[in-house]
């Protein structure tokens, strides 16, 4: 049986090194899933997405956004249903997601020489009801991998408030020398760029779209659309069962059991501490 093909939704950018990221993490996916991978741009990039989908029509469409914004939940949605394709959940809110947005983190702080005392999460941002949730949620879950209590704050590069530079300053107001940044964004583009140039951080982390834990969430997101169409034939709940039993749906439980962050020291946190910081089955 062929593979259904699988079209990556990316928002696209002006700047040269997002096609780079997006080419890595569409080769990635295509690597952990067998199937044709093919990314479609929502702006500032070819190709557009509805002249991809226009071309792989019934294809698995997997939002890679980290927020359920105007373009997860009206413009794809729109586009898909043109073609008869079948779009997934987006990223927001994942357990992957900070995971790879802790690594990250991990590794500015490295270069800068040494851990943060506060971090701001700062994302895209949203003017849409519940378009920030994936922000909010990653600054919960971040806050619970840091290896020792912090603030952790939201702050957005548009359409909400507050702006990164504006968090930065808070903080430091309060007494914090070292604020870093968490880029809850995911390639390179014109937000990466004001949050390098934002005064006073310590250390801004790097975008995560070419994090192998975003490879293998976007990976799961079509495997659950494959088992959510085979087992169309009986009751939602039913199916959702169905589909966790073949080892596909519901990967962000896996991925929040399976391994939390190291320590400073490089311990690991046990896997059954880390559910139940988060109260997730093992």
């Amino acid at each position: 049986m062929t593979a259904r093909d699988l079209v990556i939704a990316v928002h696209g950018s002006a700047v040269p090194e997002a096609g780079a990221t997006t080419a890595w993490l569409a080769d990635s996916v295509r690597a952990l899933t067998g199937a044709p991978v093919a990314v479609g741009h929502l702006d500032h990039q070819t190709p557009s997405l509805p002249h991809v989908l226009a071309d792989r029509p019934g294809a698995v469409v997997v939002p890679l956004l980290l927020g359920d914004g105007y373009h997860r939940t009206v413009d794809i949605p729109a586009v898909a249903r043109a073609f008869d394709c079948a779009v997934t959940r987006g990223l927001s809110g994942e357990h992957a997601v900070a995971l790879a947005l802790y690594d990250r983190l991990r590794d500015a702080e490295r270069a800068a020489g040494g851990a943060a005392d506060a971090v701001v999460v700062a994302g895209a941002g949203s003017s849409r009801p519940g378009g920030n949730d994936g922000t909010l949620a990653a600054v919960r879950q971040l806050g619970l991998l840091l290896p020792v209590p912090m603030p952790v704050t939201a702050a957005y590069c548009s359409a909400s408030a507050p702006a990164p530079a504006e968090a930065v300053a808070l903080l430091r107001a309060r007494g914090f020398r070292r604020v870093a940044v968490a880029t809850h964004l995911l390639a390179p583009g014109r937000f990466t760029r004001a949050l390098a140039a934002v005064p006073g951080t310590w250390a801004v982390a790097a975008p995560i779209a070419d994090h192998a834990r975003v490879a293998r969430l976007v990976a799961a997101r079509y495997a659950e659309a494959g088992a959510e169409a085979r087992y169309a034939g009986v009751g939602h709940a039913e199916a959702r069962h169905a589909a966790a039993e073949a080892g596909y749906a519901e990967a962000r439980y896996a991925e929040a059991g399976a391994r939390y962050a190291a320590a400073e020291a490089g311990a690991e946190v046990p896997p059954r501490v880390a559910c139940q910081r988060e109260n997730l089955p093992l």
